[in-house]
């Protein structure tokens, strides 16, 4: 157990984290078997063209799949699309009034949020699909789980919402409304201009981004570890510890239940954030 435990420390020392847990689990189970997750699940092999901005990886496939599935999915249900609708096209057509009524005439009010339906129908249907992957077999990790792609979503969403402000009240107004509040002692600007600056041109953006990736990340790594160790505890451990392996896949599978709720909710947030700074932008007086 010393040796262990010095083999343990210098891994940690060496800032080979994985080799530690290797070694523990090794000593913990008396197999090097369980494989616990890491973060290389977020950084795959190039497939093709590595080390170049056109590189294809894992996750890149992943994303293709979710893009190409999402698209034949809605061409299919526009090509067929009839008065009265069967199941599918009324599926379809809930997910979209979902988007319309409680999402951007909620926030926006009926007759601002018509002009932005289209947009925000999109970045939802999207988010959801990307993130679904994680639950997905074969697929198994969200599409938005390695961070280009939630910066992509958060800067579309950023762009969309300056532009709207300055569309809507010029490049003065909308500073001036953004920046100095009304009903402010003017002194006060002082410290509250820059504050509000901060929060609308970086931290908006950049907490939708970590936001959604941080969720799918967990999730990701939750879900990894409990199939890891249930396909451990089944099939290699020995004696009573197979009975933990029921345990952990019993975990496993509430912890997929709770992975769809997770997408699904990240994308419900990352939409109506995305609807109420838009709001916010174009409103004269906050």
């Amino acid at each position: 157990m010393l040796n262990l435990a010095a083999t343990v420390l210098t891994a940690v020392d060496d800032g080979n984290a994985e080799g530690a847990s290797q070694n523990f689990f090794q000593w913990l189970f008396g197999t090097s078997g369980f494989h616990p997750p890491s973060v290389k699940d977020f950084n795959p092999e190039a497939l093709l063209f590595g080390g170049t901005i056109l590189e294809f990886n894992r996750i890149t496939f992943v994303r293709v799949v979710a893009a190409v599935v999402m698209i034949g999915i809605f061409w299919l249900g526009a090509r067929r699309a009839k008065v009265v609708p069967g199941r599918g096209q009324a599926a379809l057509e809930l997910v979209l009034d979902f988007v319309r009524v409680q999402i951007a005439e909620e926030v926006m009010g009926a007759e601002r949020a018509r002009k932005y339906v289209p947009f925000l129908t999109t970045l939802f249907i999207a988010i959801v699909f990307f993130n679904i992957t994680s639950v997905v077999p074969l697929l198994n990790i969200p599409g938005t789980s390695l961070i280009g792609l939630p910066i992509v979503m958060a800067l579309w969403v950023y762009v969309m919402y300056l532009g709207a402000g300055v569309r809507k009240l010029g490049l003065g107004g909308f500073l001036k409304s953004s920046l100095f509040p009304p009903g402010v002692p003017w002194p006060i600007y002082l410290l509250l201009a820059p504050i509000e600056a901060i929060q609308v041109f970086v931290l908006r953006p950049a907490t939708l981004a970590l936001r959604l990736a941080a969720n799918m990340i967990a999730g990701h790594l939750l879900l990894v570890l409990t199939f890891a160790a249930s396909h451990y505890f089944l099939l290699e451990a020995t004696g009573a510890l197979k009975a933990v392996g029921a345990v952990s896949l019993t975990a496993g599978l509430a912890f997929t239940l709770f992975e769809i709720f997770v997408a699904l909710l990240q994308a419900y947030i990352f939409t109506i954030l995305a609807a109420a700074y838009i709001n916010l932008a174009v409103e004269e007086e906050h």
